[in-house]
């Protein structure tokens, strides 16, 4: 049995280091409801579909209270409308500052398709801002064999549907022999409950959530403290492999593909 493909996130994964883009955003849309939220608020849920992940940040207990002391009532359904269609343009502005790929990305997709593997990706977000970073990549030499969003699917993470959509398009199975990579614990999940291998993302992703050079400044203490939180939490969430970024998995693929060999399924 041989590796047959991976599946990417883009935020913290492929573009964006960090993953800064969706925190702006939401803060954004928040802020302008008159209900401002913390980055570590707008951090909660990352990876879920943005509308999903909107929903989530009002359930927080100290995000509703405060949207009950400025509208004087708990947040309705509606209200999750109204601040997922102020989301949306804020989102695709936001996004053109936080497009660029993430060092080494590039490279790496070029060494998984040196191996033979169909390259996918998953996202919570829409069509449109995942259009724009298609776009975006594809100047920067970066092109998947499919990429799917939680609008082609029923339910978007941690559902394993846009998993099977991109094995569909690009024709590979068993799941078992497919890797998801990605910063967030709701893509593993996606990926456990898709059969597939896992890969958390720590460095260049949500769980550390800073930009290159605001990394780089960090003392190495720091760095070593932030790194071991990161990669608790995706051990957590049940990841079978964590690394700091993806241009630091071809090991683990050569583990994956060694556990293969010898008949391991994830």
């Amino acid at each position: 049995m041989h590796l047959t493909g991976v599946i990417l996130d883009w935020a913290g994964t492929i573009v964006d280091h960090g993953s800064r883009a969706p925190v702006a955003a939401l803060q954004e849309a928040f802020g302008a409801a008159g209900v401002p939220i913390t980055t570590a608020e707008a951090r909660q849920s990352m990876g879920l579909a943005k509308r999903a992940h909107m929903a989530s940040i009002l359930e927080l207990p100290e995000v509703r209270d405060r949207w009950v002391g400025v509208h004087g009532r708990p947040p309705a359904s509606s209200d999750v409308d109204k601040l997922y269609a102020s989301f949306i343009p804020r989102q695709i502005e936001v996004l053109r500052n936080h497009s660029d790929l993430i060092e080494g990305a590039a490279q790496a997709a070029q060494r998984m398709r040196a191996r033979g593997l169909k390259i996918g990706t998953t996202t919570g977000y829409n069509r449109d801002m995942l259009q724009y970073l298609l776009d975006r990549a594809r100047e920067q030499g970066f092109v998947p064999d499919h990429a799917a969003c939680p609008d082609d699917v029923p339910l978007g993470r941690p559902a394993p549907f846009m998993c099977h959509l991109n094995a569909m398009h690009m024709r590979v199975f068993p799941m078992s022999t497919m890797v998801k990579i990605g910063d967030t614990p709701a893509d593993i999940e996606e990926g456990l409950n898709a059969g597939m291998w896992t890969i958390g993302i720590t460095r260049t992703g949500n769980e550390i959530g800073l930009s290159t050079s605001d990394w780089a400044s960090l003392p190495d203490d720091e760095k070593l403290a932030r790194l071991a939180g990161a990669h608790e939490v995706f051990m957590s969430a049940g990841a079978h492999y964590v690394a700091e970024s993806v241009a630091e998995c071809d090991d683990i693929l050569d583990r994956i593909q060694g556990r293969l060999e010898l008949g391991g399924k994830p």
